[in-house]
């Protein structure tokens, strides 16, 4: 088995982990390369680009935090990730640094299960061309610099869903409703539920709420009331083009989903409790001292 590495090159910790790691890796004769900013970084020769990883490697190690297995999911296609958090959070990112080496020795072995996240497909025509990009947290649309508040419309399998005033508007999916939808009040949705929830940012009606609808369902975006600006369509935090007034952008579920390591000694409610610190000031249900 060969692994690709991938690292947080803005983290001191990242690269001392990535160093550690690659002595492992070695000490057992375990092939494995390195993405070619993090190969940069740690003066290593054994690198290629990320776009190329792919088809040299048998899984990915993400070494930092959600942005990072954010970033490597894009291009891992199916193969599987190990999520290692060297980040906050870490909602994504299974495995903490302690548990690295037993992770990695689990997929070595075989021994491990796949956590499969839906991802969403947005598509757009530009000109002639169908421009196509994935996301596995969230796809949205912003304002961006535009100095007033446009209006977006929605619609659901072609029906018309609503037409917001907002700053924006962000499509997640379960995985992704611990992200940005739930920092503009979105809901947390179990990873793995078959829905997507529309979130909308900045709300300019008191009445608009999000609302969570089938991954089976076809959601197309426009945005009108602004002949003179130009929108940021973000996929996972990245922009990928600007929107001009009245393109649509079509969001679905994509046909690839995301391969996630699973660490089974941890459960949903234990990760909930522990990165949003539910219940920190009771010790289950008894007033702490």
């Amino acid at each position: 088995m060969k692994f690709a590495i991938v690292v947080n090159v803005s983290r001191q910790s990242a690269l001392d982990l990535a160093r550690k790691l690659a002595g492992w890796l070695n000490e057992r004769g375990v092939e494995y390369i390195f993405e070619t900013r993090s190969a940069e970084q740690l003066h290593v020769d054994k690198s290629a680009p990320i776009e190329e990883l792919k088809n040299s490697c048998d899984a990915f190690i993400s070494l930092g935090g959600d942005g990072t297995l954010l970033f490597t999911s894009h291009y891992s296609e199916t193969k599987p990730i190990i999520g290692i958090n060297v980040g906050y959070l870490g909602f994504l990112t299974e495995f903490t640094q302690a548990e690295m080496f037993l992770a990695i020795e689990q997929v070595l072995n075989g021994s491990y299960t796949i956590h499969d996240r839906t991802q969403l497909e947005a598509s757009l025509l530009i000109g002639n061309e169908t421009k196509r990009f994935r996301a596995l947290n969230d796809v949205v649309i912003e304002k961006g610099a535009y100095p007033r508040i446009p209006t977006f419309v929605i619609k659901l399998d072609g029906e018309l869903l609503s037409s917001y005033r907002a700053d924006g508007i962000i499509i997640a999916t379960s995985t992704g409703s611990t992200a940005y939808s739930m920092s503009a009040g979105g809901p947390i949705i179990a990873p793995k539920s078959s829905v997507f929830v529309i979130t909308p940012i900045c709300p300019h009606m008191l009445t608009v709420r999000p609302i969570v609808i089938s991954d089976e369902k076809t959601i197309e975006v426009s945005v009108v009331d602004a002949p003179d600006g130009e929108f940021p369509l973000n996929c996972d935090g990245y922009v990928r083009t600007m929107l001009a007034p009245r393109e649509v952008v079509t969001v679905k579920k994509s046909a690839e989903g995301v391969n996630l390591v699973a660490n089974e000694k941890r459960n949903y409610c234990e990760i909930l409790r522990t990165k949003l610190l539910w219940g920190r000031e009771h010790n289950f249900g008894q007033q702490a001292d």
